[in-house]
């Protein structure tokens, strides 16, 4: 006897009774950045894995530990992608789509990072992201919260807070860089290994630290607002001031910094309490630099991405959704009646009527069977091809949600305007 194939860890399965919730999630999502002038972006897969080391750096948790890379069979280093944004930057400019052209990017699909699994954080993880490239002002980062944060109330979801920081420009991070490390090497009896091997090449990732006693100390280390310059300071003022014109509410965290290096400027995080300790659900911020540093002409860029993972563990959690029907028409046969006289009718009713889902019962099952199955379909009728039927050239039509309702047996000409109006409701 074979061994029983399963799953690789970290991977999942998402079966019909789940599917509907993932389905309906990403079209409330991409509907908002549709509404919002956004335009669908694909790319590949798999990608040269120098990609990834240029563009979110050597020294972050994701280049170092948790990329999915292996060699082709001529060398090359390929990596599974583990995020969206490089791969979003490495694709404008290859199909040369920025240079002078402003764009409004999103993009939806499956990231992999070699990580220890959890609820709602997996090895295959689906993401969606939203990229602008080509707008200097503050307002497109504000437009982009505001944005999210219909997505929530369009999500039903009420527990979230947004927390804000800016990282000021290249200039200010190298100036708060050096006086963090400085800080930081006073305290090194204090600092993991974890801790002491960015010290010198990625300081601020320190004051993401989950470890107790390095949190103690990042209390007193310095804040990265006594280093910002005037612009840095203005362009934070301008997304803050952006933000309470609309009236949406923020918190300012100075140790929120992200974990990527292409980042600067205006950096986010929209986190809820009701999924434990991971409950960042959406992040992002700006990257200025980063099309300048994957070979593309200087370009104001920003965006976020979000972990559809996390935001349908929290829809179940939160028992926010209910299913919806399978069927809203059930065509029920008896055995004397051929399967064809059923599927002949079926496909007359679905192309009159093509926004009325139908289920045509396959098989030979009884009629107490084939009522179980329209009635856990949630079909709010149910059309019945007895033998009485067939040779009367009728149909019998039974609500399956209104007891009231007498059954009614009529041509299937008329069956076609009763179903007409009853949908139109």
């Amino acid at each position: 006897m074979a061994n029983k194939v399963t799953r690789l860890r970290g991977m999942y399965d998402v079966t019909p009774e789940e599917v509907w919730i993932w389905q309906r999630l990403e079209q409330t999502i991409t509907g908002l950045l549709h509404q919002y002038g956004y335009q669908e972006i694909r790319f590949p897969v798999l990608e040269k894995t120098a990609l990834f080391h240029s563009a979110i750096g050597e020294v972050t948790d994701v280049v170092e530990k948790e990329m999915f890379t292996f060699e082709t069979r001529k060398g090359e280093s390929i990596s599974m992608r583990p995020e969206g944004t490089a791969s979003t930057v490495r694709t404008v400019l290859q199909n040369g789509m920025i240079f002078n052209d402003p764009q409004k990017l999103w993009y939806l699909g499956p990231m992999f990072r070699y990580e220890k699994p959890q609820k709602g954080r997996n090895r295959q993880f689906t993401q969606v992201g939203a990229e602008v490239f080509g707008f200097e002002g503050p307002d497109v980062d504000a437009e982009l919260l505001l944005m999210t944060s219909r997505m929530w109330e369009a999500l039903g979801l009420k527990n979230v807070r947004l927390e804000l920081n800016t990282l000021g420009t290249q200039t200010c991070r190298e100036a708060y860089r050096n006086v963090l490390i400085e800080f930081f090497e006073q305290h090194i009896d204090v600092l993991d290994d974890e801790a002491k091997n960015r010290l010198h090449s990625n300081p601020l990732r320190i004051l993401d630290s989950k470890n107790p006693a390095i949190k103690a100390i990042i209390k007193d280390a310095p804040q990265i607002a006594d280093y910002l310059s005037d612009e840095a300071k203005s362009h934070f003022q301008g997304l803050l001031d952006a933000l309470d014109a609309c009236g949406l509410d923020y918190v300012i965290n100075r140790n929120l910094v992200r974990g990527l290096d292409y980042y600067s400027h205006n950096v986010f995080e929209w986190i809820t309490e009701d999924l434990g300790a991971q409950g960042t659900i959406c992040a992002g911020g700006r990257y200025d630099k980063l099309v300048e540093m994957q070979g593309g002409k200087p370009t104001p860029a920003t965006g976020f991405a979000m972990g559809v993972d996390r935001l349908v563990e929290l829809i179940k959690d939160l028992n926010l959704w209910q299913a919806d029907r399978l069927a809203d028409v059930y065509l029920i046969r008896d055995k004397a009646v051929s399967a064809q006289h059923g599927l002949k009718l079926s496909e007359v009713i679905r192309k009159a009527l093509p926004n009325v889902r139908l289920v045509c019962n396959m098989g030979e099952a009884s009629f107490k069977s084939q009522f179980k199955k329209a009635d856990k379909s949630g079909a709010r009728f149910a059309i019945i091809l007895g033998e009485a039927e067939q040779n009367e050239g009728v149909v019998s039509v039974k609500s399956m949600v209104d007891r009231e309702f007498q059954q009614q047996t009529m041509a299937p000409d008329a069956l076609i305007d009763f179903l007409s109006k009853q949908f139109e409701r």
